[in-house]
């Protein structure tokens, strides 16, 4: 059957009308549902304020003091929090949703949207992975960036290895466009990563362009977050000047021991950028340890190199800090540190780093594959300073990612967002709930490019999370990945619940949420 979108319009306490094709069956009963005696936080960043959210269908179509109506599906919040679903502003919990699709690691945490497309890699095209989304819905909304690495490996194949010629150059933005047509929210990068390591600055301004012209962004994966990040920071700026749109880093961060404590020259280039007109934006996850790969933090690819080995374990990551996430070629270390595979094994740390990273490529060769898979090998690493994260999080322009997996190794992909709610808010007072509640919605919406999410107010999409201020708390850890949260009582997509009493409901009501509007998965009568 032929897939269709409608872009949905709303009046102010009341749902517009949306009108079926002859050929579309019809949708879901309509239901109404009145949250009561709930603590509002309306993702503004404004203080809570006690009332009632009603809900007819997809949409909120009420806030304050309401009167109950017969048909109303009442739900007591006691006292709880309810604000805006979470948007998840770097997400890699796509991966595995199709088998997935009641994403239980994103939805327990007051998840309802994830932005994918992250680090220079999505799908492609975007048109056919949204069509399937749209055919095989999951419990949460999905919007996507594409990923310059993607483009440049369909472009240049495997001679990538060297900046990309005009002619190549010319194809990745016809590539784009098609993707910015299909809803793309802008471009991708993850220049620590092959292929996006061997691009010019200006390869990237030229497909920045293109994005431009759609009213698209950019977000990047910066090319160093290590020594070179000053120059990297430099360079995301001058993308967003010379391109003309907005331009985000992801999972900001200064891993590496000399840079600890320097947050205020990092935060001070970024509010520079700002007041002379670079829409320059951030997100971050609320932990100190990164996940990526074994040669990540070789940017000259120079894996028979000691001294570069010796140089990463001590100022990026020490050998106790580095731990196994997947390793093909050995199962059985996964779960340990570096430290402890070396002291095995006999050899120093910085050997058998090395010795790590020609094992996995050997791998990779035999089963054709890039040493890069994570199924290959990934690892975590502890490199970044607790008050650097703080300050991070606090910037104003900072929104609030997992950069987190269905299935990952790193807790980050299950439990950031309580972590927030629970240590960074509750425990330590780093950020005022009224605060955090507006970087995990109405922030993250606009720093993405997303309409009719992050805030509640009449008209708005009815994606909705209901919590304990008092009780919400992370349970993933580096040993028990997958824990999932608690405090977090109920979580709405699209007006249907997906998560209650601490279990998914089943109901897969989430849409594709393309720049500038919202595609209707299911379209319900006109009311």
């Amino acid at each position: 059957m032929r897939t269709r979108f409608f872009i949905t319009c709303a009046l102010v306490g009341a749902i517009a009308a949306c009108h079926q094709n002859a050929a579309t069956p019809p949708g879901p009963v309509q239901t109404n549902t009145l949250i009561v005696n709930a603590e509002i936080f309306d993702g503004s960043g404004a203080p809570g304020v006690h009332g009632d959210v009603r809900i007819v269908g997809d949409r909120i179509v009420g806030v304050g003091a309401l009167d109950r109506m017969p048909q109303d599906d009442v739900i007591d919040a006691k006292g709880a929090a309810i604000a805006p679903g979470f948007i998840d502003d770097h997400s890699h919990h796509d991966g595995g949703l199709l088998n997935d699709r009641t994403a239980a690691g994103a939805v327990s945490q007051g998840i309802t949207t994830i932005v994918v497309g992250q680090d220079g890699g999505s799908h492609y095209p975007l048109a056919t992975y949204f069509d399937t989304l749209t055919r095989s819905p999951a419990a949460v909304n999905v919007a996507s960036y594409t990923g310059h690495g993607t483009l440049r490996r369909l472009v240049m194949g495997d001679d990538y290895k060297r900046p990309a010629r005009p002619d190549e150059i010319a194809r990745m933005q016809e590539l784009l466009k098609k993707d910015m047509d299909a809803g793309s929210l802008g471009l991708s990068s993850g220049l620590e990563y092959d292929p996006g390591i061997y691009s010019t600055t200006g390869e990237l301004v030229e497909l920045a362009k293109t994005a431009s012209a759609s009213e698209g962004r950019y977000i990047s994966h910066l090319r160093s977050e290590e020594d070179g990040v000053w120059d990297a920071i430099a360079e995301i700026l001058t993308i967003g000047r010379e391109a003309h749109l907005p331009v985000q880093v992801s999972h900001m961060k200064l891993s590496m021991k000399s840079l600890w404590g320097k947050t205020p020259r990092l935060l001070h280039m970024l509010d520079s950028a700002r007041a002379a007109g670079i829409k320059v934006t951030a997100d971050v996850y609320p932990y100190n340890a990164w996940s990526s790969d074994l040669t990540v933090n070789f940017p000259k690819r120079n894996y028979d190199d000691t001294a570069a080995a010796r140089h990463m374990l001590d100022e990026i990551v020490p050998p106790d800090g580095l731990l196994m996430a997947a390793f093909a070629p050995h199962p059985d270390y996964v779960g340990q540190t570096l430290l402890q595979i070396s002291t095995a094994r006999g050899t120093s740390p910085e050997r058998t780093l090395l010795d790590l990273i020609h094992e996995a490529g050997a791998y990779a060769d035999a089963h054709h594959l890039r040493i890069d898979d994570g199924e290959v090998q990934s690892v975590i690493g502890r490199s970044m300073l607790d008050g650097d994260v703080d300050r991070i999080m606090q910037w104003p322009l900072t929104a609030f990612c997992t950069d987190g997996s269905l299935g990952g190794r790193h807790p980050r992909g299950t439990g950031s967002f309580p972590r927030i709610l629970g240590r960074f808010v509750r425990e330590r007072g780093v950020l005022s709930l009224a605060d955090a509640i507006h970087k995990m919605t109405l922030l993250a919406a606009d720093n993405v490019g997303i309409p009719e999410r992050g805030r509640i107010a009449p008209g708005q999409i009815a994606d909705l999370v209901l919590f304990d201020q008092a009780t919400v708390i992370d349970h993933a850890t580096y040993t028990d990945p997958h824990a999932l949260s608690t405090g977090i009582e109920r979580v709405w997509v699209s007006g249907q619940l997906v998560w209650a009493d601490g279990h998914v409901t089943g109901a897969t009501p989430g849409r594709v949420v393309a720049r500038g509007k919202a595609w209707i998965i299911q379209v319900r009568p006109g009311r």
